[in-house]
């Protein structure tokens, strides 16, 4: 049997192992697990046994604006990023500046804060989980939520103020 080169490029595709898009992950299940470690006040923290802070509501505002429930994970710096790359994980939302190397294992959503320039790191590859998040980031930005969330908690740090 003889195979096209064209048809050896669509093999990958057609395998049920081939890489399923995060965001259809995500709808499937109904839910966007977020990491994040619950011990950094203002950005995520405990109240007693309940989770609270800057990053918790920022992450309850884009999963709803996403439709679907946010799903809370508390981890230490140790498994925080290796959790989001092996997708035990979706994103953390853990303050995360955006660097150079990180850029290198992660893609990032657009940034939610100017000082520093924090952003949300997920699995490289995923463009239309990216489009999504970035949209849902736009419309918490451009309605006021996310300046609203800034004031409350982080004391006049500015957040980044336009949608992009």
């Amino acid at each position: 049997m003889r195979f096209s080169p064209g048809l050896l490029l669509l093999l990958p595709l057609m395998s049920p192992l081939a890489h399923a898009e995060l965001i259809d992950d995500i709808n499937d299940r109904g839910e966007l697990r977020i990491a994040l470690e619950g011990n950094t006040p203002p950005y995520n923290f405990k109240e007693g046994d309940k989770l609270t802070g800057f990053e918790v509501e920022l992450g309850e505002q884009l999963a709803k604006e996403m439709d679907v429930r946010p799903s809370f994970i508390t981890t230490d710096d140790a498994d925080l990023l290796p959790g989001v790359a092996t997708g035990k994980y979706d994103v953390a939302i853990n303050h995360i500046a955006m660097t150079a190397e990180l850029k290198d294992q992660f893609d990032f959503s657009e940034a939610y804060s100017e000082k520093p320039e924090l952003a949300i790191p997920f699995q490289k590859g995923n463009p239309a989980f990216k489009a999504s998040l970035d949209k849902a980031l736009g419309r918490v930005k451009a309605d006021g939520r996310l300046k609203a969330l800034a004031q409350k908690w982080l004391e006049g740090e500015t957040p980044v103020a336009k949608a992009q």
